[in-house]
């Protein structure tokens, strides 16, 4: 890396910042720091989710199986797609009608306080870990990159994540996913087709590449392990409390459909265009082996991209993994706040109050991460054990919560019995069996162990008291709570829309700004880039296109809601 792309990564880090901060103003109450007012345009909440999915092991971890084994890395993330199309079409709008702010908060009316506090105390165990195990591999990418020592950078990133996620709530989570989302896609945009053209064309890359390069399925990637991963996405998409507040975000049941569906629809094209390169790099040199695999990815775009652009992939890169974080800390932000501050320390906190606790939480959570990714290297087998609970766990506790979302005969009981059943064969299978018995599951078992039962134990509870036709009585009370809501005057909801309108217009304006500094940057680097010059250009100039549309289209809604009112005041008088 050169000089300017030093300069490149330290700009782009301020930039964001600068963004996420401008949020601060936005962050006033509840509902706007941690739902975003519950009035998010649907594609920015489908944005985010899909940047909160990514992380360094899009780029490391599938980068390298994409250069050992080729197509089949773009198999497996295709599972994602179908985990994304499942939620919208029977998960995400039912997230919507339970009208919590949180999932927890959800759980706590269907299942009670006992459940809830369970679920929110193993979660908040396992997610404090997630991110803390998310820092430290976005600390090393920069580490390695730069002169910085690595408890610099994780400190660091950490710090710059608690900021804005602190002072901006969810809205500038939301908004720096957009535009992490846009800068990577530029450069992916830009890395492919001069990838295509060093080996000569993709037919050339074809020859160059092993024989089995474009199975669909290979290696210890079997069809098995690809349904089992389908099986774990529709309930790790469905049922995330971070991915949650996605689809709680937004104003309507259909628009939180839309999410989902976005979501989808961006990974049914992104794995082609993100496992490109390591794929083309196989051709280039096919020498590398063990772990220098997982570098592929940074060096095609080393290979082919000119100074400046180098340093933004690295930063975008770099801005997807800790998208994760932002948007956990947030997620836990909120539970905290939402549902035991407010729920158990303080009933009648003002709206002031909750605010900054939210803020005080998050900055606390934050801390309690760097710390974990600091300790790492010296405690890594503690973090990986935590870890990998967490990661046989999501069938465990993601599962029958979101099962209840469909069934009136699951109660506390039921769902704490599954749970904690579940759980208990999962631990066995992943580190007492192996001791003991010399015996350990394979990834594929694995997951359909982790799914297969408390789906197995779910239907059989079903089954067994299906012919009694009886409900739950905590289903009751919590349909009698729905039903009666008080729906507000439309003086207070004129209020609301017009205080979400606000916070709408300010995201897409900011949205249309950082997209067009954006653009002209990525034009502005093309300069040095010779022959290529046509190409950079031309994306950053695609950019500063979909800048001016989305300001375009901000200026002509705000137009149809300044009618609205003076429309709805004459039916009134009439």
């Amino acid at each position: 890396m050169q000089q300017l792309d030093f300069i490149v990564m330290a700009v782009f880090a301020v930039f964001q910042m600068v963004v996420g901060l401008a949020f601060a103003r936005t962050g006033t109450d509840s509902k706007s720091f941690f739902a975003a007012g519950e009035a998010a345009p649907w594609w920015v909440s489908g944005l985010s989710l899909f940047m909160s999915f990514l992380s360094a092991g899009t780029f490391v971890v599938w980068g390298s199986i994409a250069y050992d084994l080729g197509f089949v890395a773009i198999t497996i993330q295709l599972s994602m797609c179908i985990g994304g199309l499942v939620t919208a079409y029977f998960i995400a709008a039912r997230w919507k009608r339970t009208h919590a702010m949180t999932a927890a908060e959800y759980i706590g009316r269907r299942l009670g306080t006992r459940v809830q506090q369970l679920f929110t105390y193993l979660l908040t165990l396992f997610t404090l870990f997630t991110i803390g195990g998310v820092l430290y591999p976005v600390g090393k990418l920069v580490y390695v990159a730069t002169p910085f020592s690595l408890e610099t950078c994780i400190i660091v990133l950490g710090l710059m994540v608690i900021l804005y996620t602190a002072l901006g709530g969810l809205w500038a989570v939301l908004v720096t996913d957009v535009l992490q989302f846009v800068i990577l896609l530029a450069a992916v945009l830009i890395v492919v087709p001069l990838a295509l053209e060093r080996t000569d064309g993709f037919g050339a890359f074809v020859q160059k590449v092993p024989n089995d390069f474009f199975k669909v399925f290979n290696g210890e990637y079997t069809l098995g392990f690809t349904l089992a991963f389908v099986m774990y996405h529709i309930i790790y998409i469905g049922g995330s409390w971070a991915f949650v507040q996605r689809y709680t975000s937004v104003r309507t049941p259909r628009e939180s459909k839309k999410v989902a569906y976005l979501f989808a629809g961006l990974y049914s094209i992104s794995p082609f265009l993100w496992m490109l390169p390591p794929m083309i790099f196989r051709s280039l040199r096919p020498d590398l082996t063990g772990l220098e695999s997982e570098g592929a990815y940074m060096l095609m775009a080393q290979l082919v991209l000119p100074a400046g652009l180098v340093g933004l992939m690295l930063a975008a890169m770099v801005s997807a993994t800790a998208s994760t974080a932002n948007t956990l800390l947030n997620m836990l932000a909120a539970v905290f706040t939402n549902d035991v501050y407010l729920k158990l320390i303080n009933t009648t906190a003002s709206e002031k109050i909750q605010v900054r606790v939210g803020r005080s939480m998050t900055v606390v959570f934050g801390f309690i991460t760097i710390g974990i990714a600091l300790a790492v290297p010296h405690i890594g087998g503690l973090v990986n054990l935590v870890l990998s609970v967490g990661a046989i766990s999501g069938g465990s506790l993601l599962l029958p919560v979101v099962w209840t979302l469909f069934s009136k005969r699951q109660n506390a009981r039921s769902i704490l019995m599954v749970s904690l059943i579940s759980l208990g064969i999962g631990i066995f299978f992943k580190f007492i069996s192996p001791l003991l018995f010399d015996y350990s599951l394979s990834r594929a078992a694995e997951m359909s162990v982790g799914v297969g039962v408390p789906f197995l134990l779910l239907a059989l509870y079903e089954w067994v008291i299906y012919g009694s036709k009886t409900q739950d009585l905590q289903y009751v009370t919590y349909q009698n709570w729905l039903s009666s809501r008080v729906v507000p005057t439309i003086e207070v909801m004129e209020a609301t829309d017009k205080s979400s309108d606000s916070q709408n217009t300010f995201a897409l304006r900011a949205i249309a700004i950082s997209f067009a500094l954006t653009g002209l940057s990525i034009a502005g680097l093309g300069i040095n880039s010779g022959e290529d010059v046509g190409l950079i250009a031309g994306v950053g100039l695609l950019i500063v296109a979909v800048a001016a549309w989305i300001g375009w289209s901000t200026r002509e809604r705000n137009k149809r809601l300044e009618i609205k009112p003076s429309s709805s005041k004459t039916r009134q008088s009439l």
